[in-house]
């Protein structure tokens, strides 16, 4: 007899015997803090995104706050932001004494909607932060007009969309800046860090001065900076899943037109014409109740999760001194946080787990 099968989760980092050896091979080395790994790192990431400059940051939430802070905003600059994603998003614009405004999504990419950001601009508007959420390349071939066409800078926060496209062209090289974040469960990791990619020189040796105390040569500091550097042993461990994420991005796709082929009873993930999805999340709408929904997955050994339940302007930090979510109207971004739904798509799911998720999804979708 075999036991009972062992529970899916909605997630499953990678920390393999080459990550293993790489993180031993820096800590013997002597040199674990801003060395010749993370050089090494920031150049072969940049061939992930056309060859733009790469800073390597300590955490994904750093590569956007040292990016804002990089265009020296001042008090009161306002940045156009989704509301539907994870809270360090409109996070580093508080951090940098800026307002974050929240413009509505697309209801099929989740996305940003241009139309909402053209709306959402005003004179005191001084960038625009769209999100590549799940994996999906938000509608750049749009919003960046609508930058240039008000002089906005545009940060993406790409911290879920590492290798997504849109038009061939890949996210982190269509605005100023672009930001990434390597926390275990993205699509590539290097336990903690970020990188922020740009193809302004100038702008790039500011990252460097912010990320280092404001320094480039020990004790001759220009500038006030922080310490956001990355250590070589996550540079070393980043590079050895930078060298994996091709074979890993095209297992998710697999795993989503497997999914997409046999699901029945919710909204699949959709992807926009032109654009290359990569699943850091496959995230489903659910017509029915979706506790319920999510109470029927566990029953049957299938883990999942919901992001993101609370909008971002509707969490403590951005209510009204009343308590209220304030001025905004984002009815796309409600919908989408009452339905949403995540499932397993990691790289490493079998078949044979795949066809659990399947079995699983269908049944719960007509228990509720």
């Amino acid at each position: 007899m075999t036991g009972p099968q062992a529970a899916i989760p909605p997630a499953r980092p990678v920390i393999g015997e080459d990550e293993i050896s790489a993180a031993v091979r820096v800590l013997r080395s002597g040199m674990v803090v801003q060395g010749p790994e993370v050089a090494a790192f920031e150049r072969e990431f940049g061939e992930l995104v056309g060859g733009r400059h790469c800073v390597a940051v300590n955490s994904g939430t750093s590569a956007l706050q040292l990016a804002l802070l990089a265009l020296d905003l001042k008090p009161g600059d306002e940045v156009i932001v989704p509301s539907f994603s994870f809270a360090a998003t409109a996070n580093a614009v508080r951090l940098v004494g800026a307002v974050p405004v929240f413009a509505d999504i697309e209801p099929d990419t989740f996305c940003l909607n241009p139309d909402a950001v053209a709306a959402a601009v005003t004179p005191r508007t001084v960038a625009i932060m769209p999100v590549h959420l799940y994996g999906h390349p938000a509608a750049m071939d749009r919003i960046m007009p609508i930058a240039g066409a008000h002089g906005l800078a545009v940060v993406e926060d790409a911290a879920q969309a590492h290798a997504a496209t849109l038009g061939g062209r890949p996210v982190g090289a269509f605005g100023l800046a672009g930001c990434f974040s390597f926390y275990p469960t993205k699509n590539m990791h290097s336990l903690e860090g970020g990188m922020i990619t740009t193809a302004d020189a100038g702008f790039a040796r500011t990252l460097r001065l912010l990320r280092n105390q404001g320094m480039e040569q020990r004790y001759q500091n220009e500038i006030v900076g922080a310490n956001m550097r990355l250590t070589d042993v996550a540079a070393a461990i980043g590079r050895v899943q930078l060298g994996k994420l091709a074979g890993w991005t095209r297992q998710r796709r697999a795993n989503a037109a497997y999914l997409d082929d046999r699901l029945t009873g919710v909204v699949v993930p959709a992807v926009a014409p032109g654009a290359g999805h990569v699943y850091h999340q496959y995230t489903v709408r659910v017509p029915g109740e979706r506790e319920a929904f999510q109470a029927a997955l566990r029953e049957r050994g299938v883990g999942s999760a919901v992001y993101y339940p609370t909008p971002i302007h509707r969490l403590r930090p951005y209510l009204t001194e009343g308590g209220t979510p304030g001025p905004w109207k984002l009815p796309e971004t409600d919908r989408a946080a009452a339905e949403v739904v995540s499932l397993p798509i990691f790289p490493t799911l079998t078949t044979e787990e795949l066809d659990r998720v399947v079995e699983a999804v269908n049944a719960a979708a007509v228990s509720v």
